[in-house]
């Protein structure tokens, strides 16, 4: 008994380090095992990118840049029409009762949402092409109060929180211009309670001049190139991206609601949207009534009454009297070409 007891103490006493060996060399084997696996299976981290994968790689990023410039660009030019349009409104009477903007006579430009979109958005404004003022908010429904133009710069998915907050609570005269290109503008307008709500549709289409959005990667800069203005044109798209007729149409009638809610006759609201877009006489072709309206509502209109409100909704979503106009008069299209070229080719302050 004595023996055996002394036995197991030794035993215990020196633990031997066989088991440790044994389970390092089993590991090892297993390292081993995989090792040789992988190295029969080709790695694409070795051998990169394809030439195709490459192309549709650098597709992808044209076509981001194109977007993110397009959509700043057209949004500057928004502003810069309905700046220039108040600003003659002003100058012809000293009180607009139902005009209400800045008390210096600028653009109240409102951004809610300040992600990558919103924030190049506010370079582009910020630049000097459009004269605006910086007030920071932490209240949406304060903001859509006191802005001209809303911007909607917010994710769709935030987007019914958003409107809900805003909802029957904008302004009349307030021109909402959203970016979430999931949501159509019909959709929008009722989760608003608001029909006075632009909102560009752009379309991609496959296209070799994809890469002229390449050189888009400071926006500030980008804004100045000449090829870059002349490629997103509204109503000449170039580099794969294309926008509707529709959204041009948009933008006049809301020139036009400025007019109607600035109590403007139909004449001089007509005289003054037509001088924006004519400021060197060139263009023979006038917009007129039946431009907007019906021939049988033009016919009755007087020039001292001022237009009916329209609905932006109807007007980007509908055929309307506008698109039947704009698609059969070069001249016109011309017209708003060269304002748009103009505008982004003026020096920043």
């Amino acid at each position: 008994m004595t023996t055996e007891r002394r036995s197991f103490s030794s035993c215990v006493s020196k633990p031997t380090r066989q088991p440790f060996i044994f389970y390092f060399n089993f590991i090892l084997n297993i390292i081993k095992v995989v090792m040789d696996i992988f190295a029969s299976l080709s790695s694409s981290f070795e051998l990169g990118l394809n030439v195709n994968d490459e192309e549709k790689l650098l597709n992808l990023r044209a076509r981001s840049a194109g977007l993110t410039f397009c959509g700043c660009a057209h949004a500057a030019f928004v502003c810069e029409l309905v700046h220039s349009l108040t600003n003659t409104i002003r100058s012809r009477s000293a009180v607009r009762d139902s005009l209400v903007s800045g008390s210096d006579g600028g653009l109240c430009v409102g951004i809610l949402g300040l992600g990558h979109l919103g924030k190049q958005l506010i370079f582009s404004l910020l630049k000097g092409r459009v004269p605006t003022g910086v007030e920071c908010f932490f209240d949406n429904r304060r903001l859509a109060l006191w802005a001209d133009v809303l911007f909607l710069c917010c994710l769709p998915s935030h987007l019914s929180r958003v409107c809900s907050e805003l909802h029957s609570r904008l302004p009349k005269r307030c021109l909402v211009y959203s970016f979430p290109s999931a949501v159509p503008v019909t959709s929008l307008a009722e989760l608003l309670g608001h029909s006075f709500v632009l909102k560009p549709q752009y379309e991609i289409e496959g296209c070799d001049a994809a890469d002229v959005w390449l050189t888009c990667s400071h926006l500030t800069t980008a804004l100045g190139d000449p090829s870059l203005i002349e490629a997103s044109c509204p109503l000449t798209m170039k580099g794969g991206i294309t926008l509707r007729l529709n959204w041009v149409c948009g933008v006049l009638y809301g020139l036009l609601n400025i007019c109607t809610s600035a109590c403007l006759g139909s004449g001089e609201a007509l005289s003054l949207i037509n001088s924006i877009f004519n400021k060197d006489g060139i263009n023979n072709e006038q917009l007129e009534a039946r431009s907007f309206i019906s021939s049988s509502c033009a016919s009755t209109l007087h020039p001292d009454e001022p237009f009916p409100w329209i609905s932006l909704t109807d007007a980007q979503s509908k055929e309307t009297p506008l698109q039947r106009f704009l698609s059969s008069s070069k001249s016109v299209q011309q017209s708003v070409c060269a304002a748009y070229k103009s505008f982004l080719e003026r020096p920043g302050k």
